[in-house]
């Protein structure tokens, strides 16, 4: 039989589709499975149409078989078969394709999903096979015809001998070389885990005869049992996606076996939802709020995305596009006919239809979790332990442009409450006279409810939120206001709380004061801005105020990020509790002793570094001036 060049593409085309346009070489049998189910479909469709024609769909199935001697990998149909011009128009000329066709002519019919379209899917054959074997036979013919190929130098028809209707592919392995292993293609347990990866939901049974172990029945007496082996046919595929069953159907258990054999996670999620939509784009969705961050879910290795399916067949493992990264916690997936897709089926252009269904699957997340800390607190607590960083990451990423989307998502542990409250919470208990929403940062809540700071606002009796993550005061910042109300620091140098030591001065008082202050400060080299009588302190001899847009707590986050040159300073003032007793040893240093005094500014400047959990430079001197001062 002459070969047959192909027609409108040369063997640079052919090279180009083989080696660039698919990512990975196993997507050839998930294009392989989904031609065979197409095969299916045509002649569902054919029956509509066609009295002669009987469809019983128990006569219809994809069959895979493996022969690791011969190095072949059959996959057949009992489809619609192809006839000798179809072989040679479909698969003689590289992206002419008959689904695509078929669709053409009947879109006017329900339920025409036809999965290719494009008409290269078949080629990735080549990509692990030297030589193609496609035998195809139509119901209407007695002749059933082969087409060969071992790539873009051709190929032959000719008539061949099959006794059933339908099309079977049959692959001859390369050999594996050092570059490539093309073993699994011929393992019997790796075909088995494409079929589930890519192709678990195509709708008609994909077989396999599989080879199994038993124990042999008989043996003889005082001889070790033996195994024998045996094959049975096993269905590949579960057929039914659990996403186009009816709600009704399902039952909890349902949806977190499901979450369990996906490998979303290791126990139950948190929360589901099942989503369908219907109208001009079209799709189902299955999603998930996990119970707990995976181990490298804070980590630059985590990849955020759902798999996302076309009519069924896997599409991408993770397309990123459908979920912001402030609900990369989400898992699940996204079925779609609707979308555009490239030529390979891997990688979508960036279409309307995509935007639009990110767009909702945003607003379903939002709205659920929403719910979730409304009628469900203590679940919403144990989501916000484990994923809320990553909202306030979102709050501030962007220069805000979500925070409207996530203000009411993001908690706060709180002084009053002794738990974690939103920011809605805090407001509805506001007092009349409060102005501000009070904030303190730091380590943890016990070192927090410690600070010397702390004393004059809850003495108001006005809630303090405490801010405990790095990212609190950032995101806070950006937020600006809630609900016309401003964020306040209690750390602030305009705290507005007025004065709570009340007891008069006289001015003449406060001008040698004031001489003490710029004394200790010009002690201090520049150290602080200002040293001045405190209006927040009660108890606590002395604490550290800052102003300006660069507060403590964020100096000290931005000098322990690994590029920082530790120049990173916020404008610091020392507040100095005047009705502590402390300060008459500083008024007697003043008036009899200012080499001491410098000593007491040093070592009061250093407890208040403490205090704020800042590291202090001389540690060493620091220990010597308490030593001196205490003689």
């Amino acid at each position: 039989m002459d070969k047959i060049q192909f027609k409108a593409e040369s063997k640079r085309l052919l090279d180009l589709m083989i080696n660039s346009i698919y990512t990975h070489k196993e997507i050839f049998l998930r294009e392989l499975i989904s031609n065979a189910s197409d095969a299916i479909d045509k002649s569902y469709y054919k029956s509509l149409t066609d009295n002669n024609v009987v469809f019983n769909k128990e006569d219809y199935y994809i069959r895979i078989s493996v022969n690791e001697d011969e190095r072949t990998l059959v996959i057949s149909d009992t489809g619609i078969g192809m006839t000798k011009e179809e072989l040679e128009n479909n698969l003689g000329t590289i992206a002419k394709s008959g689904s695509f066709d078929f669709k053409e002519n009947n879109e006017q019919k329900d339920g025409v999903d036809i999965i290719g379209q494009f008409g290269v899917g078949f080629y990735s054959a080549f990509m692990v096979a030297d030589t193609v074997i496609v035998k195809s036979k139509t119901a209407d013919s007695n002749v059933a015809y082969k087409w060969v190929s071992s790539g873009a130098d051709g190929y032959s028809i000719e008539e061949c001998e099959k006794d059933t209707v339908g099309t079977e592919i049959t692959l001859k392995i390369k050999e594996s070389n050092d570059d490539n292993d093309y073993e699994d293609y011929l393992d019997s347990y790796s075909i088995k885990s494409l079929v589930k990866k890519y192709s678990d939901f195509i709708k008609y049974p994909i077989k396999m005869n599989v080879k199994k172990r038993k124990l042999q029945e008989e043996a003889e007496e005082n001889k070790e049992k033996e195994y024998v082996d045996y094959y049975e046919d096993e269905i590949l595929n579960s057929m039914v996606p659990i996403w186009r069953k009816n709600k009704n159907e399902l039952t909890d258990e349902d949806y977190e076996n499901f979450y369990m054999d996906k490998h979303y996670g290791y126990e139950k999620p948190l929360k589901y939802m099942h989503v369908k939509v219907e109208g001009l784009t079209s799709y189902n969705a299955i999603l998930y709020i996990p119970a707990r961050a995976s181990y490298d879910f804070y980590t630059k290795e985590f990849e955020k995305g759902l798999e996302l399916y076309s009519n069924g067949v896997m599409i991408m493992n993770k397309c990123g596009d459908l979920l912001p990264d402030y609900f990369g916690f989400v898992q699940g997936l996204v079925d779609s006919a609707d979308l555009s897709l490239n030529i390979s089926r891997e990688l979508l252009q960036h279409d309307k239809q995509l935007q639009f269904i990110a767009k909702k699957i945003k607003d379903k997340i939002k709205s659920e979790l929403l719910s979730l800390q409304q009628n469900e607190s203590e679940k919403y607590e144990q989501f916000f332990n484990a994923f809320g960083k990553t909202l306030k990451y979102g709050l501030y990423s962007g220069f805000g442009a979500n925070k409207e989307e996530l203000q009411d998502l993001i908690m706060f542990y709180s002084s009053s409450e002794k738990k974690l409250v939103s920011l809605s919470d805090y407001v509805s208990r506001m007092k009349e006279d409060q102005k501000y929403i009070y904030y303190a940062t730091g380590e943890n809540v016990d070192k927090i409810s410690k600070l010397p700071q702390t004393e004059a606002v809850l003495d108001k009796g006005y809630e303090i939120l405490y801010f405990t993550d790095e990212v609190d005061e950032f995101a806070i910042k950006i937020l600006m206001q809630y609900k016309e109300k401003q964020f306040k620091s209690i750390s602030s140098s305009d705290l507005e709380l007025g004065d709570v030591n009340s007891d008069s001065k006289s001015e003449e008082e406060i001008k040698e004061n004031a001489d003490i202050f710029l004394f200790m400060k010009e002690s201090l080299n520049g150290k602080i801005t200002e040293v001045k009588a405190s209006k927040r302190l009660k108890n606590h001899p002395v604490c550290l105020s800052s102003k300006g847009e660069l507060s403590i707590e964020m100096e000290k986050v931005l000098n322990q990020m690994p590029d920082a040159d530790g120049n990173m300073k916020a404008e610091k003032i020392l507040e100095l509790n005047t009705n502590h007793e402390m300060f008459n040893s500083i008024k007697n240093a003043f008036d009899n002793d200012k080499e001491k005094l410098k000593k007491i500014a040093n070592v009061l400047y250093n407890q208040a570094l403490l205090i704020e959990g800042l590291p202090i430079d001389d540690p060493v001197q620091y220990a010597n001036d308490v030593c001196e001062l205490m003689k």
